[in-house]
């Protein structure tokens, strides 16, 4: 899979992919409206080119109290990200090439008040999404916002996502309408992050979508 030309679909215009971007950049900024005074730790899972969280930090009034690290494994989509950042001088941002299923990634940067887990769960087996789920209390801090996507292609795993995270204390905050087009939660952490575990291979990638 090319996921540079991949990113293309963004561009499209009333692709459900760009529809759904707009959604997702609503919900990180108002998380960032949200969250409590001081830093603001973000973490954002196969980030690509980074265009869920860029855009909305260059223009956020707290975009300088922002550590954020972006893990993508793609070389040519972590350049398109760093010079995205550096073009909007987020000097707080860090993009990392690496391998955003291994829980070694994300070592120095959790827990995060914002965990973004977008364009991942579509693209894995379903064990896959089940580890990943119970992997988030290791990346959220207490009180943390998780912001997530996946396809409403039957069958619909969605309903049963949320299910999975409210048993690791994630509330659900927002939810997209089935007949969207696409699948955009919002959680809450309520409980205490667990430890990350170093060493663990979350998902591997195995389709487009």
């Amino acid at each position: 899979m090319d996921w540079h030309r991949w990113h293309e679909a963004y561009e499209a215009p009333g692709s459900s992919l760009r529809q759904r971007l707009k959604v997702v950049q609503q919900q990180i900024g108002a998380a960032l409206d949200a969250a409590p005074a001081g830093p603001i730790r973000v973490i954002s899972v196969c980030s690509g080119q980074g265009r869920d969280l860029l855009p909305v930090l260059a223009t956020h009034p707290r975009r300088d109290e922002v550590a954020a690290r972006l893990v993508e494994l793609d070389p040519e989509n972590a350049a398109v990200a760093r010079r995205s950042a550096e073009a909007a001088n987020l000097t707080g941002v860090e993009v990392v090439v690496g391998d955003g299923g291994r829980t070694d990634a994300y070592r120095g940067a959790a827990p995060a008040d914002l965990v973004l887990l977008c364009g991942v769960l579509g693209n894995i087996s379903d064990a896959d999404v089940r580890r990943t789920v119970d992997f988030c209390d290791q990346l959220c801090a207490a009180g943390g916002t998780l912001v997530w996507t996946r396809h409403r292609d039957a069958p619909d795993l969605v309903p049963q996502i949320c299910d999975w995270l409210g048993e690791r204390s994630f509330e659900q905050r927002w939810l997209s309408a089935p007949d969207a087009g696409y699948g955009v939660g919002v959680h809450r952490f309520t409980g205490e992050p667990r430890p990350l575990v170093a060493g663990e291979q979350l998902f591997t990638f195995i389709r487009e979508s």
